[in-house]
C-alpha cells in the first residue's frame, strides 16, 4: 500500500499549495492514504472546522494535531464529532477528543493513525512512550491492521529517534512533525519501520519556520515582542514523506522524503 504523511500545514501559503496539490498527488503516486498534520493551518495557530472540511474534500483522510490543537477555541466544539481529526494521545484523561483513530481504506483493510507529542522542551504532557505502548497493544500490524503511522510532534530530534526504535517492527512509519525543517534521515529501521526524524513544513521557507521573519529577527536580536507572529505569505513548498508498504505485514519496503514547491530542492517519488 502507498501512504503519503504531509508535516505542518502552516497558514494560507501552505493551505493554497496541499489542496492544489493532494488532489493530484492521490492520483500520480497511486496513493491508498494521506495524513496531513494541520495545527498551523489557520494562521499558524491551530485549525478551523472550515479549514479541515476544506482539506478532507482535497483528499486528506485524517488530520494530525500538536501543542497548538486548542488555538483555534472552536476546536473544542467540533473536535468530538470529527473522527477524522485527532490530538495528541498524551493529553490528559478527559481532554476532548482523540489521540487515535482506526480508518478504513479499500478492499476491508484498516489504517490506525496515532499522534503524540514529546516532552522534551514542550508541556509536560503524559508519558508519550506509554500512551502508543497502551494502544499499540490493540493491535496487530498485518493482522487486525494494515498500516499503522505515529506522528511524534516534538522539540528534541533525540526523543523522536527513540520513539522510532520504540515501535521499530510494530508500526509501518513513525514520522516527527513540529519542527517545520525537513531532515535528511529518511530510512526505514531495522525491524521494517519506516522514519524520519521530522517531514518538514508546507509552507513559505523565505521565512523562520513558516513566520513572516520581521519580528522573530526582532525577538532574537532585541528581545522585544512587538507583534504577534503571522504566517509568511509567499509561494510554499510541500514537505512530506512517501511509504509503500507490504501488503502482508504492514511493514515498509520504501520511504522518500517528497519536496515539491518554491524553494527547497525538489523530490519526488517515483510512481
Amino acid at each position: 500500500m502507498r501512504f503519503l504523511y504531509l508535516g505542518d500545514i502552516v497558514g494560507r501559503s501552505g493551505r493554497k499549495l496541499a489542496l492544489e496539490q493532494v488532489p493530484l498527488l492521490r492520483d500520480q503516486l497511486r496513493l491508498d492514504f494521506v495524513v496531513a498534520n494541520g495545527e498551523n493551518a489557520a494562521a499558524g495557530f491551530g485549525i478551523t472546522e472550515k479549514i479541515a472540511q476544506e482539506l478532507f474534500a482535497a483528499g486528506v483522510d485524517v488530520i494530525t494535531t500538536g501543542n497548538h490543537v486548542w488555538d483555534q477555541k472552536e476546536t473544542l466544539g467540533y473536535i468530538n464529532s470529527e473522527k477524522r481529526l485527532i490530538r495528541p494521545i498524551n493529553f490528559p484523561k478527559g481532554t476532548p477528543g482523540m489521540g487515535a483513530g482506526v480508518f478504513e481504506l479499500s478492499r476491508g483493510r484498516k489504517a490506525l493513525i496515532i499522534n503524540a507529542m514529546g516532552r522534551i522542551f514542550m508541556d509536560p504532557l503524559d508519558d508519550p512512550f506509554a500512551c502508543v505502548e497502551a494502544e499499540l497493544s490493540k493491535h496487530r500490524l498485518g493482522v487486525t491492521v494494515q498500516f499503522i503511522l505515529v506522528d511524534i510532534h516534538g522539540e528534541a530530534t533525540s526523543e523522536k529517534m527513540a520513539m522510532g526504535h520504540f515501535c521499530d517492527g510494530r508500526v509501518s512509519l513513525v514520522v516527527g512533525s513540529h519542527s517545520h525543517v525537513p531532515t535528511a534521515d529518511a530510512q526505514i529501521l531495522d525491524g521494517g519501520t519506516a522514519y524520519q526524524t521530522d517531514a518538514g513544513m508546507c509552507g513559505d521557507y523565505n521565512s523562520v519556520i513558516g513566520m513572516d521573519k520581521a519580528e522573530p529577527l526582532q525577538r532574537f536580536t532585541r528581545k522585544i515582542a512587538t507583534a504577534r507572529f503571522t504566517p509568511a505569505l509567499g509561494p510554499a513548498t510541500l514537505c512530506g514523506v512517501f511509504v509503500e508498504t507490504d501488503d502482508k505485514t504492514g511493514l515498509a519496503r520504501r520511504i522518500e522524503p517528497l519536496r515539491l514547491g518554491a524553494r527547497l530542492h525538489e523530490h519526488l517519488p517515483t510512481g
